[in-house]
């Protein structure tokens, strides 16, 4: 072969092999300039998580919370820690013992024999076991062998995620709401599903941060993160105390009634704040839910109100000059047929003579139908738009906006409408052919009860951050007066006429003056009238305002449904609001000790008093030289409270299955016994225990949370 050719051959194969250099080169060029792999590289050593916020607590008016976030741990272990090798064949015995005497799920032999797995694996993110447990739960266990070593040495490494609880059990359940397990925007995590929660989502979430987390030699490390913001609470008008008396006696009447459902609301006069506020229905399976609807101010309970819009008609008719409280009106005997249509008093009884002549007054008291029918029919005949423009100004169907979403929007029938027919006014004046909320129908009481000043139902009243006000919700007067002067002491007078001469006479009492109205108005079905499957369904309302002659709160109380044959609202609905004011006035306007009422007063806790362990207490005493009394006391369990005497002794019964009572006692003890019983436990504050969530005697459900302040 030439020589000429061999070069030719080599210079081929060396210009091959540049070309290949060179691609080499620009390919390693790209490689070491392109994000990609410093990305795919950022996942092999890098790892962000999100850190949730702490959701912000709605509080009481007072800053006691019934919405809170309490921090629980998952527990979790790195079996490739430094120094766990050193003795865990030595110790795992002992921490499968601990593990099993706590959680009482498995044995110590399969917890051991899952431990040596995980270890033998080295997981380094390993679950001990499925159970989350509390704050106080965890220092426990942090005592444990092996666990006492800390996160190097121990390998302990517990993951905090925080529930959101009520402390006050289902008080206010409907208003306060619930969270859904899926963020309102799709993007997850827990947001409000309805009522406070869902309408104050944007405070109460916060803002959460960012964790990232390095892989080193098979371990993660969280290196940086930036910190969450956490939400801003809450404050309510909401009074815990009123908030537990009206929803106990609320449910003791539909317990007795099994009514459909029954709302109550409690509001302060002056401020229009909402004190409280409770809503019971029945579910599908015929089970008396609290928060099951929000009937006080939603669709659910938007309906015919009855009599009790019988004052705004004649505080219309008022005003407009048309009567007054001594205009007569023959009721005749409590049958009238006004237009081929009967119009029936509610006391009429075939061939009864009724009521007959009486004052516009009167048959507001007896609540007549006829009579009421009568007075405004006569007024407005030919001016019906007259009637409705007048009690529109009254404030009746006033815009709310409460800040909970879904408030039910008002109806009236007017003229115009396809629905109005010519016996609309009469049927109009004792409270059918519209439809309003109960919160509407206080809100308007409320206003006569405040001097004519309509003031805007307020259920919010700041939101905080840190301790500091960042928002004040101030009181809003939606109307400064509804009515004349005149008009206004007429309508007062009346409604204390109700209860001392009229339907809501059994409501009187000596030690202050009530002034209300009652009503009961047949409930209609849209497609089956006022007859539901042939039968006539009722309900049940009292609306007023006490002390009569000094108003401090007004409250509402509608019952739908209610069975057993009694269905009026003086009967029904009266008692539940007699038991409301009797609280209230005793105990927040300061009853006399010559007074007596006929409800149970609650007993408030006794400063110096405490409750434990017979022998706990029986040792403290023993060296004050004051333990008589303590061998009549059989219960491990025992109360001292002080008298006038030095020292009552009782005992304090625990039953197995029900929550117990733990108020006075120490932390230690509360805990103890709560626990044992299979409940997880929260501590706030330091003392002995001053208030519990759960109702002691309630039926306990296992791992059911509770929450224990202490003073």
């Amino acid at each position: 072969m030439e020589k000429s050719e061999i070069m030719k051959r080599f210079k081929i194969v060396y210009a091959i092999i540049m070309l290949c250099c060179i691609y080499i080169f620009l390919r390693v060029v790209i490689i070491q300039n392109t994000t990609k792999w410093d990305k795919e590289a950022e996942k092999l050593e890098f790892k962000e998580f999100p850190l949730s916020a702490r959701r912000g607590d709605i509080c009481a008016a007072d800053g006691s919370p019934m919405a809170t976030s309490i921090p629980f741990y998952e527990l979790r272990m790195d079996m490739g820690a430094p120094g766990l090798a050193k003795d865990f064949y030595g110790k795992v015995d002992s921490l499968s013992k601990c593990l099993s005497r706590f959680f009482r799920d498995k044995s110590a032999g399969v917890y051991k024999a899952e431990l040596k797995r995980a270890f033998s694996q080295q997981k380094h993110y390993y679950l001990i076991t499925p159970h989350r447990v509390s704050y106080a739960q965890l220092q426990e266990i942090k005592k444990f062998p092996i666990l006492r070593r800390g996160r190097n040495k121990g390998g302990v490494m517990p993951e905090r995620s925080d529930e959101r609880v009520y402390p006050t059990g289902n008080l206010a359940s409907r208003t306060l709401g619930k969270l859904t397990k899926e963020g309102g925007d799709g993007s997850g995590g827990n947001a409000g599903a309805f009522g406070l929660e869902q309408s104050f989502e944007k405070e109460l979430k916060g803002e959460d941060g960012v964790a990232v987390k390095q892989n080193m030699s098979g371990r993660w490390f969280v290196i940086s993160k930036d910190d969450p913001e956490d939400g801003k609470n809450i404050i309510t008008t909401l009074d815990v105390r009123m908030q537990d008396q009206v929803t106990y006696a609320l449910k003791l009447q539909m317990e007795k009634t099994r009514a459909a459902y029954g709302t109550a609301i409690l509001m302060e006069v002056k401020t229009g704040d909402i004190k409280a506020i409770a809503n019971f229905g029945i579910n599908s399976k015929g089970q008396l839910i609290g928060g099951y609807q929000n009937y006080a101010i939603g669709n659910a309970g938007c309906s015919e109100p009855g009599s009790t819009f019988k004052l705004a008609s004649l505080m219309a008719a008022f005003e407009d000059g048309k009567i007054d409280t001594s205009t007569m009106v023959d009721t005749g005997n409590g049958l009238w047929k006004y237009k081929k249509v009967e119009i029936k008093d509610s006391d009429y009884k075939k061939g009864g003579h009724g009521h007959g002549m009486i004052t516009a007054k009167h048959a507001f008291e007896l609540s007549s139908n006829i009579g009421l029918a009568k007075l405004i029919t006569q007024a407005y005949a030919g001016e019906e738009g007259d009637f409705i423009k007048r009690v529109n100004k009254l404030g009746m169907f006033e815009k709310l906006d409460l800040g909970i979403q879904g408030e039910a929007k008002p109806y009236f029938n007017k003229p115009e409408y396809k629905t109005w027919s010519g016996i609309s006014l009469a049927w109009m004046s004792f409270g059918y052919e519209l439809k309003v909320t109960p919160l509407q129908t206080l809100t308007f009481y409320n206003a006569v009860a405040n001097g004519g000043c309509m003031m805007k139902p307020r259920l919010v009243k700041g939101v905080t951050e840190n301790g500091n006000v960042k928002e004040k919700i101030g009181t809003e007067k939606l109307k400064w007066s509804i009515c004349s002067a005149k008009t206004l002491r007429m309508a007062r007078a009346m409604l204390e006429g109700v209860v001392t001469n009229g339907t809501g006479k059994a409501l009187e009492t000596k030690a202050y003056k009530i002034a209300g109205k009652s009503g009961t108005a047949l409930v209609a079905n849209n497609k089956e009238g006022y007859l539901q499957g042939g039968q006539k369904i009722y309900q049940s309302s009292f609306a007023g305002y006490f002390p009569a002659d000094d108003p401090k709160y007004s409250c509402i109380v509608v019952i739908n449904d209610p069975k057993g044959g009694d269905f009026y609202g003086s009967s029904i609905a009266g008692p539940v609001f007699r038991q409301i004011s009797d609280y209230v006035y005793s105990y927040e306007l300061g009853l006399n000790e010559d007074e007596e009422l006929p409800f149970k007063k609650i007993e408030n806790d006794i400063p110096g008093a405490t409750a434990g362990r017979k022998k706990d207490i029986a040792n403290v005493l023993d060296e004050l030289d004051i333990l008589n009394g303590f061998a009549f006391t059989k219960s491990e369990w025992v109360e001292a409270k002080p008298d006038e005497d030095g020292l009552q002794l009782s005992n304090r019964e625990v039953e197995k299955g029900t929550v117990p009572n733990v108020k006075g006692m120490g932390a230690t003890d509360a805990v103890y016994l709560l626990e044992n019983n299979g409940m997880k436990v929260s501590v706030r504050g330091r003392g002995k225990v001053k208030s519990q969530s759960v109702r002691a005697g309630t039926k306990i459900q296992r791992g059911q949370n509770i929450v224990l302040v202490l003073s």
